[in-house]
This record gives structure tokens, C-alpha cells and sequence, in this order.
């Protein structure tokens, strides 16, 4: 524990030989939050069953996860700031182990879902300071184009591998273990960061902007409400323009009073700048159709082609590997070299590519050849594009403001994931009820109809999902300037505060 601080050193990326399992530590605390907003997925039949929970309640155990996630991570970054950023992550992986074993040993339906909205808070806490530790560990370019793309890959890859983990406890164990599983994942990395991260303190002088708190948690939890709610309500329910329009308001009060606030929340310069700005735009619309995808095809595998839990799990697989292949062996390697959008936009048409490979498929399709080419060109997109948004994203950045700037980054992501997952599902819901409906003409044919009708709701979804990746294609090209850090600035050097 002697060791020189990692991040104060003089020599940036040099400080703490045992850095790169310090690594290791937050990488496993980053895939622990990611695999859990998916690992749930395919024990919830299971889960739907022993706890008795109604077909209008069950979406709770997703909802209440990305709602306190995504509503509250800019108030964990902020926090991470405030008090150090190893202290809130040891406390947000204590947190939610605790979490984790309270859902496990739930009896009622209630329960499981105030333990998933327990996670949501403790995952707030944890997933910006396991970034900003990163950030301030990994400053040499050519070291950070590593660690960044080792963190892209468990970014992009972490839910497939939830289903894949979910798939396999599911099936051998039962549904509370996808819940249980998180402790033993937490208790290491506690014992890690103990030994392995170091960090500088925290600025305790700063005032917290609570008013920024309540404005700019309560939007997003509006709206990513307002998204959930869609679905099972319908896109022009009171309930739903409701949530819409507070969340509106309450988002553009909280740009507002981020202009006049003592301590901002979220200080306004780090959005000002163009290329973290297009960073956090190009990733909410990335995973806006990638999450849908996930749940079409989690369901596809499952009720059309008749899948186990494990098989569709590992047909994840590819499309896993292919992530960490292009994060941590293609963009890792050139983002030393060429500008980030030179490897964001390919992997934009890379990812809109497979979309509408899959566009293609029908009720019968063979994994072979119509859906593995697919799960693998997309993979490759994401890894290509995850790898050099975090890095950008993070770059120069103040060290008192490296927490809420990792924590803009994984709002997006979560914000990102709720928006599609709604947007997608009611687009596939109302599209297959309506092709259903015009096509029953034949009794003795309604399951083949029924069939059909689901899968066209899915391949028109994923039409829109391939749209909006060639939108997050187009952003990246547009608003992300930045030059190989070898060209610009080094990732050591925050960019100087503007002047008011």
C-alpha cells in the first residue's frame, strides 16, 4: 500500500506498477453493473411463476433497475467527486451486493422489485466512479487505448453475457441465483479496490446542488418512466404525455438553474464541447437500437424458434466475441492513429448492416446462415464504436469533474436502453397486432398467423432500429472532430474551464 498513488504521479499511466489489475477490479465491477440490466431477462418466466406476478407487473423487474439507474447516475457522479471515487465505488459494490441478496431471497413480488430498484441506486454510485478511476489510472494514449478498450468491450458485451449467465442459471440452479451471483463478483472486487486502487481525495469544500439533484434526476426519471409506460399504455395515454411533458419541463428547468447554481450538478462546459456532446448523443442512439435488438431476439430464439434458456444464450455468443474483438483488437489499436470518428462511423454501418440482414428473417430461419452473419456485423459495429465514445468522452476532463462526466456517458447508456427498449417494443406490438388482424381469415391457420404476425412486428422494429444506428453513424460524423490523442490533446491535460 506504499506504492506511489496511481493518477499522481508525474509520469501519467506510470504511477502504480499494479495498475493493470487494478484494472481487472473495475472491469469486474463494470461488468456486474451491465450484465444485470439483462441477466434478469430470461429467468423472469421463472420468477413470474414462484412469486405469482401479474403479465402487467412483471416489467417492474426490468423498470425499476434502468429507472433508479438511469435517474440517478448524475447525482453519483457528482457525489463520486464530492467524496472520492473510491470510497463511493467500494460503497456502491457493498451496496449492491446487499441489494442482490435481498432480491434473491424475495417472497413477494413487491420485494424483488424494491431489491432492483436498490441495485438502480447502488449502480448509480458505482458505475461513474468505476469510470472515473479509469479516466485518472490510464492517461498515456497508448495505455489508455488498452484499459478503454478492454471497458468498451465489457460495455458492449455485458448484456449479451447476462444472457448467456441468466441462460445457464436459469436452467441448472433457478432464477434467484441471476440475483445471488452478483455477491460473490462483489466481494472480490472489494478486496481488490482495498488493495489495488488508490485515489485523491475527495473535494469535501463542495457543496452538493441539491436543487440540480431534484430537477435533473426527476426529468430523467420522467422520462424514462414515460418510455416504460408506453408500451404496456399506449403512446397518447394521459399518463404518458403526462410523464413526457414533466420531464421536458423539469429537464429544461435543470439546464436553466445549471447556469446559476453555486456547485452545477452537471457543470454545462462539459456538454458544451463538441466532441463529448456528440460522444454522449452518438451512445444513447447506439444502444437505442442495440437493447431493442436484445429483447426481440432474446424472444424470437425462444418462442418462435423454440430455444432453451442456455441455447439462446450462447447464441449470443459471436456477436459477444465479435464486440471484444473489435474493442479491445481493431479500435484499441487505431484510435492511436486516426480521429474516433474515423472508427464510430464504420461501426455505425457496420451495426445497420446486420439490422438489416435480420430484417430478412421469418419464422423458420436457420441461426447458421441468416442470423449469425448478423449478430457478428453488429457485434463488430459496437466494439468499434464503444471503445473510442468512452475514451472521447473522458479525455481531458478536470479531475473534479471526471465523476460527472462518467456518469453523463453511462446516463446516456441507460437513458439510451429504456428509450429503445419502449420505443422498439410498442413499434413491434402494434405492428404485429394490426398485420395480425388483417391476415386471420383462416381459423384452422391462426397459430402459423400469430407466428408470422410476431416476427413482422419484429423485422419492422428492427428496420427502425437500423435507422436509428445510421443516425448515430451520421451524428458521430458530424460532431466528433477530435483528432488521434497522439495529434491532440494528451488525455493528461484537462481542457481548461471556460471563462464565465
Amino acid at each position: 500500500m506504499s506504492a506511489t498513488r496511481t493518477g499522481e504521479s508525474a509520469a501519467p499511466g506510470q504511477a502504480d506498477p499494479r495498475r493493470w489489475w487494478g484494472l481487472v477490479v473495475i472491469a469486474l465491477a463494470q461488468l456486474m453493473v451491465v450484465l444485470d440490466a439483462t441477466i434478469v431477462n430470461i429467468a423472469l418466466p421463472s420468477a413470474q411463476r414462484d412469486l405469482g406476478m401479474s403479465d402487467g407487473n412483471r416489467q417492474w423487474v426490468i423498470t425499476a433497475y434502468t429507472l433508479a439507474f438511469g435517474g440517478l447516475l448524475l447525482l453519483g457522479g457528482r457525489v463520486a467527486d464530492l467524496v472520492g471515487r473510491k470510497r463511493t465505488f467500494v460503497i456502491g459494490l457493498i451496496g449492491f451486493a446487499a441489494a442482490s441478496a435481498f432480491g434473491g431471497a424475495a417472497t413477494t413480488p413487491a420485494m424483488l422489485f424494491g431489491a432492483r430498484a436498490l441495485q438502480g441506486v447502488f449502480a448509480a454510485v458505482l458505475a461513474p466512479s468505476a469510470l472515473s478511476l479509469l479516466t485518472t489510472t490510464f492517461t498515456d494514449p497508448r495505455e489508455r487505448g488498452k484499459a478503454f478498450g478492454i471497458y468498451g468491450a465489457l460495455a458492449g458485451s455485458g448484456a449479451a453475457v447476462g444472457f448467456i449467465v441468466g441462460g445457464v442459471l436459469t436452467e441448472y440452479l433457478n432464477w434467484r441465483w441471476c440475483l445471488y451471483v452478483n455477491i460473490p463478483i462483489a466481494v472480490i472486487a472489494v478486496i481488490g479496490a482495498f488493495a489495488l486502487l488508490h485515489d485523491r481525495p475527495g473535494h469535501t469544500g463542495a457543496r452538493l446542488d441539491v436543487p440540480g439533484v431534484v430537477l435533473g434526476c426527476g426529468g430523467l426519471v420522467a422520462l424514462v418512466y414515460g418510455f416504460s409506460e408506453a408500451q404496456p399504455r399506449g403512446w397518447t395515454d394521459p399518463l404518458v404525455l403526462a410523464l413526457f411533458a414533466a420531464g421536458v419541463v423539469l429537464l429544461a428547468v435543470f439546464v436553466w438553474w445549471q447556469t446559476r447554481a453555486p456547485s452545477p450538478l452537471l457543470p454545462l462546459h462539459i456538454i458544451r464541447d463538441r466532441n463529448r456532446a456528440g460522444c454522449f448523443l452518438t451512445m444513447m442512439l447506439a444502444v437505442i437500437g442495440m437493447f431493442g435488438l436484445f429483447l426481440f431476439m432474446t424472444y424470437y430464439l425462444q418462442v418462435i424458434l423454440g430455444y432453451s434458456p442456455v441455447k439462446t444464450g450462447l447464441a449470443f455468443l459471436p456477436m459477444t466475441a465479435a464486440i471484444v474483438i473489435g474493442s479491445t483488437q481493431i479500435s484499441a489499436r487505431l484510435l492511436r492513429h486516426v480521429g474516433p470518428r474515423m472508427l464510430m462511423v464504420p461501426g455505425m454501418l457496420l451495426a445497420s448492416g446486420g439490422m438489416v440482414i435480420l430484417t430478412q428473417m421469418t419464422v423458420d430461419s436457420a441461426y447458421a446462415s441468416e442470423i449469425l452473419p448478423a449478430l457478428i456485423l453488429m457485434g463488430l459495429g459496437m466494439g468499434l464504436t464503444f471503445m473510442p465514445v468512452f475514451s472521447t468522452a473522458t479525455a481531458g476532463v478536470a479531475p473534479q469533474d471526471s465523476g460527472v462526466t462518467s456518469a453523463t456517458v453511462n446516463t446516456s447508456q441507460q437513458v439510451g436502453g429504456s428509450i429503445g427498449t419502449a420505443l422498439l417494443n410498442t413499434v413491434a406490438t402494434s405492428t404485429s397486432d394490426s398485420w395480425i388482424t388483417s391476415h386471420l381469415t383462416d381459423p384452422t391457420r391462426r397459430e402459423q398467423v400469430v407466428r408470422e404476425g410476431i416476427v413482422h412486428g419484429y423485422t419492422v422494429a428492427i428496420w427502425l432500429a437500423a435507422g436509428i444506428m445510421l443516425l448515430a453513424g451520421l451524428v458521430a460524423g458530424l460532431m466528433v472532430t477530435a483528432k488521434a490523442p497522439k495529434h491532440g490533446t494528451p488525455a493528461d491535460r484537462p481542457v481548461p474551464e471556460p471563462v464565465a
